[in-house]
């Protein structure tokens, strides 16, 4: 039963498809995929066979298309066993029960098995939250980077764009090295084949083909292909306990400088210990837009973890948190403004609020502008943004109230109010429904001031970053597009030069803005040299108390795109 080199063979034999199957249970990496042209395959996890009988699934991760399969939706799984890519014939679901927050399905059992003997025609992708970081070249050129993807004969690697210079000017092979959350390090030379830049986020997409490979080197990568599917499977359930993680992917005991590092981030760079903090959740939505562009949901358990730990980190300091979010410039835009966004909202009308209220409302700031990787990205930098442009920008909130199905926790409510009123507009110009007055809810016009508040502090493509002043005029003279009470609450609550703003003094000194008192005046203050974006190196000493005695009084403020 030799399987031909580049075709599917055909395996009838009940014995060595019993086989196959408990070997696909027990590497847990198998995907679904509809029949259809369009569909993709979806990570599920295959719990049990009933040999003859039927197969038995966990699909809580494609609950989503579980009124398909329920409908009579045929689907075949496809996984990697015994060194085999192995697929199904078409099935069709027998029954399905929901249990302990799982939906468990049967399906009819396969009679048949399809194989693929090439092994490197699967390729295994990494998904949100499995960092596994990568390097390119050796020595003064080692340019650091992650993994992305990876098959038997080659990967993709995300470089920053720093990494083109010495992709062009490779004569030879290149080393490239790969060290997995356990440690585990991994060596093997690669030939780049093709490149695709991301402008945006400074970022090389690249694809390598491994050349001389040792045998053992073949058996190492087919084994990290193989841990990297069953890692993938186990991730995107909502209860992991069925399953134990790959040990690849298991962190060791002792620290061992990841508050340091998180992927490609220097963590150290960062201007203060609260901005160190906000990384991760910055790095989940990084991750994320990627995620989204390759067709994917929000992981609505991460988003989950990533709000409670933005509501913690404002029941412990809420101006510390508030700085912090003016202290992310290497991230991308769309999450800069997220995260400054969710704290903002939640520090300026969360107080009175149970916590799973401010939980949605974090939450829904979050990712409230995710969408916006689902257009086209040539529109966010055109020097005039016209009608055409607007309308086609506009189709971003439904696109991603469309990938919420992994997110039944959040409030409906909270979600309208924020994703879906966020830009709307008092005289039902916004987008996008175009309502207005008393169709909006209070959270949507609060939200709306919020962000046209962190939108107009950052640079864009048609107009530079403006002062707070400069944003509080705009808003006072648009009473026809912004709820007044909710601007003059906002002014009263973060003060004339908030938190996060950078001041100018009488003694020609500048700084951060770090704590105010009741009446808006700087208690402290973070000496900064260089109108730049706030960085660990930039910055200099901390002036507490005594601002107004040591750096005279407060005469203006300088934009800063942060």
């Amino acid at each position: 039963m030799a399987a031909q080199q580049d075709e599917f063979e055909t395996i009838a034999c009940t014995t060595v498809i019993e086989s196959l199957l408990n070997a696909l249970i027990e590497t847990g990496g198998v995907s679904l995929c509809l029949a259809t042209d369009d569909a993709r395959p979806e990570p599920i996890v295959l719990m049990e066979q009933y040999r003859g009988q039927t197969l038995v699934m966990d699909l809580s991760s494609v609950d989503y298309l579980l009124h398909h399969l329920q409908g009579g939706a045929a689907f075949y799984l496809r996984g990697q066993a015994q060194g085999k890519v192995v697929q199904t014939p078409l099935l069709r679901l027998t029954e399905t029960r929901h249990a302990g927050g799982r939906f468990l399905c049967c399906s009819d059992y396969p009679a048949t098995l399809d194989v693929l003997q090439r092994r490197e025609s699967f390729r295994a992708e990494l998904r949100m939250g499995m960092v596994v970081a990568a390097s390119l070249g050796d020595g003064d050129a080692e340019v650091a980077g992650e993994l992305k993807d990876l098959s038997q004969d080659g990967c993709q690697l995300e470089l920053p764009l720093a990494a083109s210079g010495l992709l062009a000017e490779a004569a030879n092979s290149l080393k490239l090295t790969f060290t997995f959350p356990d440690g585990t390090y991994f060596e093997v030379l690669g030939d780049a084949r093709h490149q695709k830049t991301d402008a945006e986020r400074h970022l090389l997409r690249v694809g390598f083909n491994f050349v001389e490979c040792s045998a053992e080197q073949e058996r190492q990568i087919w084994y990290f292909v193989c841990e990297i599917e069953r890692e993938a499977a186990r991730y995107n359930k909502e209860q992991q306990d069925e399953r134990q993680p790959s040990p690849l992917f298991a962190l060791p005991n002792k620290r061992s400088g990841a508050d340091e590092l998180l992927g490609r981030r220097d963590v150290k760079r960062y201007a203060t210990p609260m901005a160190r903090r906000l990384v991760k959740v910055a790095a989940y939505l990084d991750a994320q837009l990627l995620s989204l562009q390759q067709g994917s949901d929000i992981d609505g358990r991460q988003l989950s973890r990533y709000a409670d730990r933005i509501l913690d980190l404002h029941d412990e300091d809420r101006e510390a948190l508030l700085f912090a979010s003016r202290c992310l410039f290497p991230e991308p835009l769309v999450v800069r403004h997220g995260i400054a966004v969710a704290i903002h909202l939640l520090d300026f009308v969360g107080a009175s609020m149970p916590r799973e209220l401010r939980k949605a409302i974090v939450a829904s700031g979050l990712i409230h502008d995710l969408g916006k990787a689902l257009v086209p990205q040539v529109l966010f930098k055109a020097p005039h943004f016209e009608a055409s442009h607007r309308k086609v920008v506009s189709e971003h909130v439904q696109l991603l109230l469309d990938r919420l199905h992994g997110c039944q926790w959040l409030s409906v409510a909270i979600v309208q109010a924020v994703i879906g009123g966020i830009n709307e507009r008092m005289d039902g110009s916004g987008y996008p429904e175009g309502v207005g007055g008393t169709e909006l809810s209070e959270l949507a016009k609060a939200s709306a001031v919020v962000d046209v508040v962190e939108a107009m502090r950052r640079d864009r493509a048609d107009r530079p970053a403006k002062t707070v002043q400069q944003i509080y005029r705009h808003l006072l003279q648009h009473p026809h597009q912004f709820d007044m009470r909710w601007i003059k609450r906002y002014i009263e609550h973060f003060k004339g030069v908030p938190v996060g703003s950078l001041a100018r003094f009488s003694s020609q000194q500048q700084g951060w803005i770090l704590r105010l008192d009741a009446k808006g005046n700087p208690t402290e203050v973070l000496l900064a040299p260089q109108a730049e974006p706030p960085m660990r190196d930039n910055v200099g000493t901390i002036v507490k108390d005594d601002v107004t005695e040591r750096l005279g009084r407060m005469v203006g403020e300088i934009a800063v795109s942060t």
